[in-house]
């Protein structure tokens, strides 16, 4: 292994300082004590205000007079000459150059000082990272790219003048071209640990893609197929109603290049006989569908007569329809002359080299690589065999292929800017920060940031994707068993930390 032996001189350096300047409370603070509220919103105020918006006030503000900066790439500062250096470098053009800082969840320590048991000062830690976005040739900065900058370690030293706090002491250290830095924890280190607690929790197989920087960073696979077979990292599953966001993705790239509308009513394509007569057809357009606002059940078997049918007048109210997905189907199929899994193909998964993904199943299945299903006692389920591709249910694939495809649609590949902002907006209310956008759920993690996901549920299957576009991070969820769920939350909150949180209390509460 190859030691940074400069790192460690600069970290004892660093101690040296804070233990001659400073007398350390041993004891943690807890996240809900009213100290460590205090010294994040100092944070909160410092970057997501100061620092990413270039609003040098706060920083004006926060600091002491007395404020001190060591880095250790870029030397020591005070307060004068880190003022005059933000100004002249970091924010001298907003308009084109933007910096944005990110606070690595469950990263911060928060350490209260005292003298003679008077709180006088804390002492903060943590991990962040710094993303970029640069004007390119006839581009704005709304519409560049963020990119990844680097991950640091930092210490803050705040100590109370005169009753308000102020950062007398910043240490930036170890930094890296990682942005995975602080976001292990020993269960997802350990296989073997890892396998004990699928075992506990009834779970054959589990797989796991995570995303960072826009980019499909690992994929892991648990367990076994079956009895005695350890189960592929290439493993193939049924992950049920993920589906629906591949059409709606197919449907989404045609509208982008000019060759469907979103707001086209669909009747002029197709009509299902069972409601003919009813007016409200009339009203339904992929925008509606892909939102669920059709007013069909989610499938007309539901139904007492076996026949589709709507509950409430399309586009008035959200209901989870997979019958909107297949509406939709038959309507392209007729204007394009092909089938879904074709139009798939063509825009999908030949352009991502999804090799292992496909929407009906036939004898390219490579069955020693199929993870079967189960139910909660162990018992196994046949597997759907469709012949002709369902929009809303039963897709083919492996962590890598679908992995890959969400970061497609994280950046937008294909998408144009107008269509993946209505893919991201707002179009249904589904509960309290929560609601359906055009193919994707969307949470509303405040402080403008958000969150897009879907998920899988059928006989023997319950999987999950959730991404966020504007950290470039990801997560998917692989599970081959009926309470497959029960194990969604420690991975959310391992792998997306505090967001993970927001977006599980949102479906919680």
């Amino acid at each position: 292994m190859k030691i940074n032996k400069s790192f460690f001189h600069f970290k004892a350096i660093l101690i040296g300082i804070l233990l001659f300047q400073v007398q350390i409370g041993f004891s943690q603070e807890e996240k809900n004590s009213e100290l460590y509220k205090t010294i994040m919103s100092k944070d909160s105020l410092l970057f997501n205000i100061g620092f990413n918006t270039c609003d040098v006030s706060q920083f004006e503000n926060l600091y002491s007079e007395n404020f001190e900066f060591y880095h250790d790439k870029d030397g020591p500062s005070d307060k004068a000459v880190f003022l005059t250096n933000l100004k002249k470098g970091l924010c001298r053009s907003t308009d084109t150059y933007r910096a944005r800082r990110y606070l690595v969840p469950n990263s911060t320590e928060i350490y209260p000082l005292y003298n003679k048991g008077v709180l006088y000062g804390a002492m903060q830690m943590g991990i962040h990272q710094f993303y970029e976005k640069s004007v390119g040739k006839n581009e704005s900065l709304a519409d560049a790219k963020e990119k990844f900058g680097s991950t640091a370690r930092f210490t803050h030293v705040w100590l109370l003048e005169n009753g308000v706090w102020k950062l007398r002491r910043s240490f930036s250290y170890d930094h890296q071209e990682t942005n995975t830095a602080g976001t292990k924890s020993d269960l997802f280190d350990n296989d073997q640990e890892i396998q004990k607690w699928l075992t506990q929790n009834n779970v054959p197989t589990l797989g796991i893609g995570v995303i960072n920087n826009g980019k499909l960073q690992e994929i892991k696979v648990f367990g076994e197929l079956k009895k005695g077979i350890t189960a592929p990292y290439n493993t193939i599953w049924n992950v049920a109603s993920l589906t629906k966001p591949v059409t709606a993705i197919v449907a989404l790239k045609l509208v982008s290049a000019g060759k469907w509308d979103l707001d086209e009513p669909l009747y002029k394509y197709w009509t299902d006989p069972d409601i003919a007569n009813d007016p409200n057809t009339k009203l339904l357009t992929t925008r509606i569908i892909l939102s669920h606002q059709t007013g069909f059940p989610n499938w007309r078997f539901m139904n007492e007569s076996g026949k589709l049918d709507f509950k409430f007048k399309p586009g008035t109210k959200y209901q989870y329809s997979g019958e909107g997905l297949e509406y939709l189907r038959r309507a392209l199929e007729k204007k394009f002359h092909k089938t879904l899994d074709q139009l798939a193909n063509e825009l999908v998964f030949q352009p991502l080299k999804m090799t292992d993904t496909q929407m009906i199943w036939n004898d390219k299945i490579d069955l020693s690589r199929y993870a079967i299903n189960y139910d909660n006692k162990g018992n196994a389920y046949e597997p759907t065999k469709n012949n002709t591709a369902n929009a809303a249910d039963d897709l083919l694939t492996t962590i890598k292929d679908y992995g890959t495809f969400l970061c497609s649609v994280m950046n937008s590949d294909g998408l144009s800017k107008k269509v993946f902002d209505d893919m991201t907006s707002h179009q249904v209310e589904t509960k309290k920060n929560k609601y359906f956008g055009l193919g994707f759920e969307i949470y509303d993690l405040g402080n403008n940031d958000y969150a897009l996901s879907h998920g899988g549920a059928d006989k023997g299957v319950q999987t999950i994707v959730i991404l966020l576009p504007k950290t470039k991070q990801g997560l998917v969820i692989f599970t081959n068993v009926d309470d497959g769920y029960k194990v969604y939350e420690k991975i959310v909150n391992h792998y997306l930390g505090e967001n993970g949180k927001k977006i599980i209390e949102i479906e919680t509460k």
